[in-house]
């Protein structure tokens, strides 16, 4: 019996012909694309197919019938023959597709697996998880890029499939591009938890963003300048979702259906419920929102849950990262800090691989020690982690296995295969002190022709100013609708900026310094081509003139 018959009869029908084609001697005979699908919505994905054939890529469906167990060993027959790297579910987990045939035939269920650490903090006793499914040598490692259009109907496959070919075809580049804004809760999970959520966002900020992207946090403190008014916390989250942006991130507690609340003294202010995605109006630039928090990603409750909703409005995001029981942070922050690694140094093309890699990353053991590793290196952030979660933690031991279990805890809702926008890069080089009040002399080279703009910028850790102490809270209007002025100058981090249009190729600039600009800053360019957008940075300490001082 041939490979083929063979891969026939364990999928359950016959090889679509409009999907795999004929095999070339010259070709790979295996494809590098599995698809679980109801055969009711085959045509339906019909488009999705269609592009990822005209990218190269050898799709093969696979039915959703049985159990968890009888899908993936389709899936491995698939991985034997050595080329498959992404496996894309298509329906949603509903609990009654146990008892009600209609619903099992349109659904590819959730795997479940036992939980071992994160039920001493409360949580259920299984983890509802698609890692199952990439995991396809039994070392319970992904093995391939995973995703799942958690769709219930065929209307709602079809407006997914539309704004992921929307998003890969038709979206104009743009600053949305650049972006990454930041949401984040009020820790309270404890000293451990607390030290490591502050700990990664300082690291998220000084270094796992590079400087070429601007960036913004929303932060529910309202001691931090990065509080806007507690009464407008939610409409300032849905204003950083609504902007466009590359990567919308919330780190803090979440729910099945809500995110946490503001606590001032008096009173609550929520930040994010399932209410909340119908006001959804991303324009352009859908992100990819990544939810550093439990439970967000539940996906096989029986009400679907918040990252479900919001993949599922038309002006939302456009993938959906999330938990989908009560997760830990030590193991959020290591997995966060290599999920932007993966994209911004890594520069992995398509998200899937992007979540892939990032979760193999979580099982590893950074080599070397703090003494023997650059300081600004991914190295030493692990380490650092590590190092504090070990000093930190009542139960040290359950580290890598706290790790281990956040493979199956997060899920990535959305199509594996989405090709990330990666921007060329502006070279730049200029002197690495400039003086206030002076001319800043700058060289480079353009990949490609575009306006744009060349901005002097603070360090992302930086503020421009010291903003006013808040020692105690105030209620009253007047000092609350202070706090969005405040919040809007905390985030504003340029001291100065022209316009600039550039032809591809060698390039010399002029900027002004302002008189008031002091310490470590970055000269960027952002250049907007046809199709494509170019970013450039490069390192400047600004100091103050003999006179000024």
């Amino acid at each position: 019996m041939t490979a083929a018959w063979l891969i026939c009869l364990l999928l359950g029908g016959e090889m679509p012909a409009d999907v795999a084609g004929p095999a070339r001697a010259s070709e790979p005979t295996g494809p590098d694309v599995a698809v679980v699908c109801p055969a009711q919505w085959v045509q339906v994905l019909q488009p999705w197919l269609a592009h990822r054939q005209a990218q190269g890529h050898r799709v093969q469906l696979v039915s959703n019938a049985g159990s968890v167990e009888e899908i993936h060993t389709r899936l491995r027959t698939l991985h034997a023959l050595g080329s498959l790297r992404y496996v894309l579910l298509v329906g949603d987990a509903e609990p009654a597709a146990r008892l009600d045939p209609a619903i099992r035939a349109r659904t590819v269920p959730a795997g479940m697996v036992r939980a071992r650490v994160n039920v001493h903090w409360g949580s259920e006793p299984e983890i509802a998880s698609d890692n199952p499914y990439a995991d396809l040598d039994g070392d319970h490692v992904p093995d391939v890029a995973l995703g799942r259009l958690p769709v219930d109907t065929a209307d709602e496959l079809a407006a997914l499939v539309r704004r992921i070919l929307h998003y890969e075809t038709q979206a104009a580049a743009g600053h949305w591009q650049r972006r990454v804004n930041f949401v984040a809760g009020v820790g309270g999970f404890g000293k451990l938890a607390d030290s490591v959520l502050e700990m990664a966002t300082k690291k998220f900020l000084t270094e796992g963003i590079p400087p070429a992207y601007t960036m913004s946090m929303t932060y529910g403190s309202w001691r931090s300048p990065f509080c806007p008014d507690p009464r407008r916390f939610h409409q300032a989250t849905l204003d950083r979702l609504n902007e466009g942006c590359l990567f919308w991130v919330y780190i803090g507690h979440g729910q099945r259906r809500y995110l946490d609340r503001v606590q001032v003294p008096g009173g609550a202010f929520h930040i994010l419920d399932t209410d909340d995605t119908a006001r959804l109006q991303v324009a352009e630039g859908a992100p990819i929102a990544i939810f550093l928090a439990c439970y967000t990603g539940a996906y096989d409750d029986p009400r679907d849950c918040l990252a479900e909703e919001m993949l599922r409005s038309p002006q939302g995001p456009v993938a959906v990262l999330g938990g989908s029981r009560v997760t830990m942070p030590y193991a959020m922050a290591v997995m966060g800090n290599a999920l932007m690694d993966e994209y911004f140094r890594e520069r992995r093309a398509t998200l899937g691989e992007i979540v892939w890699h990032a979760k193999r990353r979580l099982v590893q053991n950074p080599e070397g020690s703090l003494d023997d590793v650059p300081r600004d290196s991914v190295a030493a952030n692990r380490l650092l982690l590590d190092a504090l979660a070990r000093t930190l933690s009542p139960s040290a031991e359950l580290l890598e296995d706290e790790r281990r279990e956040h493979l199956a805890l997060f899920n990535l809702l959305g199509d594996p295969l989405l090709r990330l926008p990666q921007p060329d890069t502006v070279r730049l080089e200029l002197a690495d002190e400039a003086l206030a009040g002076q001319r800043l002399e700058l060289t480079g080279h353009a990949p490609l022709a575009g306006h744009g703009i060349l901005e002097l910028v603070c360090r992302h850790d930086c503020l421009r100013g010291n903003p006013p102490p808040r020692a105690s809270f105030e209620p009253s209007h007047e000092a609350l609708v202070q706090y969005d002025q405040v919040y809007r100058e905390a985030n504003n981090r340029q001291w100065t900026a022209v316009p600039v249009r550039l032809d591809q190729g060698t390039f010399r600039l002029q900027l002004d310094v302002p008189e008031e600009v002091r310490g470590p800053c970055f000269v960027r360019v952002a250049l907007q081509g046809d199709r494509k957008l170019a970013l450039g940075a490069a390192k400047v300490f600004v100091r103050g003139t003999a006179a000024a001082q």
